[in-house]
């Protein structure tokens, strides 16, 4: 009942007791815990039961485990046996990447399922990833990542196993992931079975049949079926057509800038914002991602009315209330920012960001991609660059930049979770610092417009109203559909000095902490967000040539915009 239920208060008490009436105590993990967890896993694979909650059934799990573990040591010292697994399964964020939310999660899924599971960690190195696997017989890889660039690197880590002669199956997640591109991208460099799993609910269904002697060859044929069609499909799909870069630079976005009068800001130049009170940050975080977190879909608020999530909906976000509570009033972060308004001017596709205003120093050049799909007739081909007066036109335009971070302190409280085992609680912190660092971008740049570059000083939106971005202006981030390249965040982070906040970044431009957000700032009036989508070779060596790259390395940043 407890297990099933999450409930935590008398768990070791209970443990003991079952213990005590067991002949051996690998008989409560494999009688009445494995049983509760099956339970468990039934309602969670047939949609009566969501993740907050099995996640929560995770954490008794394992506390009971824990409190087992040194008696089942202490047996199999003397007997040299112990009970089985289903499968070790090793897992790992992959080389440049921090984000771990969702791999955590499919671990404790997986763990439930009484799956062993090697978790390497975050930023791990393919070497790393694959000399554990061999070296601890796994029997399965699982490969996790969030940005961009973490899906070059493992299409890296598949080659890696087919160069090794590696046989085992190879899953494959994470919030940039999908089946296409596995299938496309990933699964070709490997002649084991490559396999996208697209939710922790998926994992465990995926896992087991690829560790079933019965149902393992039909399995792997489907799923090698599957991705053949997708190869096929994708392979025959002409997408958008693309035109010469010259012609959407000629259909660009077209301002008139002989009537714009730039404003100018109020307060130039670099500016520290450290220790921002968390309880002013609450106000307005933005809670729909909080619960796809959590694998729960729906709009906030209506999501915790929702006739089928509605119950799961109202209970975590009453607790991820509570903790947020607490890590306003316990100072568990520290959240800081900086920001930087500078006199900028656009040059073809690049904006220029100068030290002053005589505008002869350039500090940044941020080079910028441009739509290149037939647009319908009257609609441009929009670049960032469109949104800044150009250098020719004689006009002192102006533009900003930034970084804000909510996860300074946070490996204090994850320490303190992982040795009470206690997996929910250190999910919630990491999604709730996700949430505060987006809060955090959203109150600097309320206060940029309003305050620091004051082009809307007599602004009066609510925090909902700013979640729908009704406010003049816009805050590209590198990595997004607007500004795909990662690679200026290194730049960026320079200029803004960065590290004297407590930020940095990982070879592949991956934010530390990871709750974090960083970007720019524009505030032309028809500033707009835009997807840049699929890009031609044209661009690509044009791209290469104004930063001086390698071509060959541009592509591999940039293989999300090749198709």
């Amino acid at each position: 009942h407890a297990l099933v239920k999450g409930i935590t208060t008398h768990i070791i008490d209970d443990t003991e007791e079952a213990r005590q009436k067991y002949a051996r105590p690998i008989q409560v993990i494999e009688g009445p815990l494995m049983a509760g967890m099956n339970v468990v896993g039934d309602l969670f694979g047939a949609g009566k039961m969501f993740l907050p909650q099995v996640v929560k059934s995770a954490r008794v799990m394992k506390q009971a485990v824990g409190h087992l573990v040194p008696f089942i040591e202490a047996e199999k010292a003397k007997s040299g046996e112990a009970g089985k697994p289903k499968g070790t399964i090793v897992m790992a964020t992959v080389k440049g990447d921090v984000h771990d939310i969702g791999k955590n999660i499919v671990g404790v899924v997986l763990q439930c399922n009484n799956f062993d599971v090697i978790d390497l960690g975050v930023m791990v190195p393919a070497k790393k990833i694959l000399d554990t696997a061999r070296d601890r017989e796994a029997d399965i890889v699982g490969l996790s990542g969030l940005i961009t660039p973490s899906l070059e690197e493992m299409a890296h880590v598949a080659h890696e196993m087919q160069r090794l002669g590696m046989q085992q199956p190879l899953l494959i997640g994470g919030a940039t992931t999908s089946r296409v591109h596995t299938a496309v991208k990933i699964a070709p460099n490997y002649g084991g079975v490559t396999v996208y799993v697209p939710d922790a609910s998926r994992a465990v269904g995926v896992a087991s049949h690829l560790l079933s002697d019965e149902h393992k060859e039909a399995y792997v044929a489907e799923v090698a079926a599957d991705y053949d069609r997708v190869r096929s499909q994708h392979a025959a799909k002409k997408g958008p057509a693309l035109i010469p870069l010259a012609k959407a630079r000629a259909n660009a976005f077209k301002a008139d800038w002989a009537r714009y009068i730039p404003p100018k800001p109020a307060f130039p130049g670099r500016r520290e914002i450290k220790h921002v009170d968390l309880a002013e940050l609450a106000r307005y975080i933005d809670w729909g991602p909080f619960f796809q977190t959590w694998e729960l879909s729906g709009p906030f608020p209506a999501i915790l009315d929702d006739a089928i999530v509605g119950e799961a909906a109202r209970n975590v976000f009453a607790e991820g209330q509570a903790m947020l509570k607490r890590i306003v009033e316990g100072r568990w972060l520290t959240a800081n920012g900086v920001i930087a308004l500078l006199p900028a001017n656009s040059v073809g596709d690049d904006i220029e960001l100068y030290a002053d205003e005589s505008r002869a120093s350039v500090v940044l050049t941020w080079r910028n991609l441009r739509q290149q799909n037939e647009r319908p007739q009257g609609k441009p081909n929009y670049c960032l660059a469109d949104f800044v007066a150009p250098k020719s036109s004689g006009v002192r335009d102006y533009a900003g930049a930034f970084a804000v971070t909510a996860g300074l302190g946070i490996e204090k409280k994850l320490s303190l979770f992982e040795a009470k085992k206690d997996d929910y609680s250190a999910i919630m912190l990491k999604a709730l610092a996700d949430r505060l660092a987006e809060a955090c971008a959203e109150w600097l740049h309320m206060r940029v417009r309003r305050e620091f570059w004051g082009y809307a000083h007599d602004e009066r939106l609510d925090s909902a109203a700013m979640i729908r971005e009704e406010y003049r202006g816009i805050r590209p981030a590198p990595g997004y559909p607007a500004c795909p390249d990662h690679a200026v965040k290194a730049p960026l982070f320079e200029l803004l000095q960065a590290d004297r906040i407590g930020m940095a970044l990982t070879e592949s431009y991956a934010m530390l902490p990871a709750a974090s957000v960083s970007g720019f700032y524009l505030a032309h009036p028809e500033a707009t967000y835009f997807a840049v989508g699929r890009i031609g070779e044209d661009q690509l060596r044009d791209m290469a040539a104004r930063q001086r790259r390698d071509e060959a390395a541009l592509r591999r940043e940039l293989a999300p915009n090749l198709g």
